[in-house]
């Protein structure tokens, strides 16, 4: 039975209309993997950028897979929220990112998107907050339902571009 461990951590994220962000992540894998040690999902903590709009999170990952098979690779889903001024959580974005399948340092790049809704949910959101959301998450790595969707893009940072790049969260550091 071979064995994968995953070590890195979630960075942050920028390019996103909303401050005060915070990520809730999970890791996904196919029926022949089975989890040894380490978290499957998790929440960093909420970050309000003071300089700039990069919200920081520097969120540790450590996992130890043991696994049959290749198929049903791991990948890292991440929701990202923002939180307002009266503590209420609304969805900025969804995304996913395939672990890589080589040994070494990696920089991952993950690209976020949020459902739009129609007319009267986008009015709702600019004014009350909240907005649609996926009921089933398994469509954020999943093609074939996700393409149907009408979305709006989250934001996201590329590892050493400045301080202002657009729309992807840096995974590992």
């Amino acid at each position: 039975m071979a064995e994968v461990h995953v070590i890195g951590q979630i960075i942050g994220a920028t390019g996103f209309s909303e401050s005060s962000l915070f990520c809730k992540w999970g890791v996904h894998t196919g029926g022949a993997w089975k989890l040894l040690s380490g978290a499957r999902e998790g929440q960093t903590q909420v970050d309000t950028p003071q300089l700039g709009n990069m919200a920081y999170w520097s969120h540790p990952i450590d996992l130890h897979f043991a696994t049959k098979g290749l198929q049903g690779w791991p990948r890292l889903h991440l929701q990202v929220w923002s939180q307002d001024i009266f503590g209420r959580c609304q969805l900025s974005g969804y995304g996913f990112s395939h672990i890589p399948s080589s040994p070494g340092a990696h920089s991952l790049d993950c690209v976020t998107w949020r459902p739009l809704g129609d007319w009267r949910e986008q009015l709702a959101r600019a004014f009350v907050g909240g907005g649609p959301q996926l009921l089933h998450s398994d469509v954020v790595y999943c093609g074939a339902d996700r393409y149907r969707l009408h979305t709006a893009a989250g934001g996201h940072r590329a590892p050493g571009a400045g301080p202002d790049p657009e729309k992807l969260c840096p995974l590992w550091g």
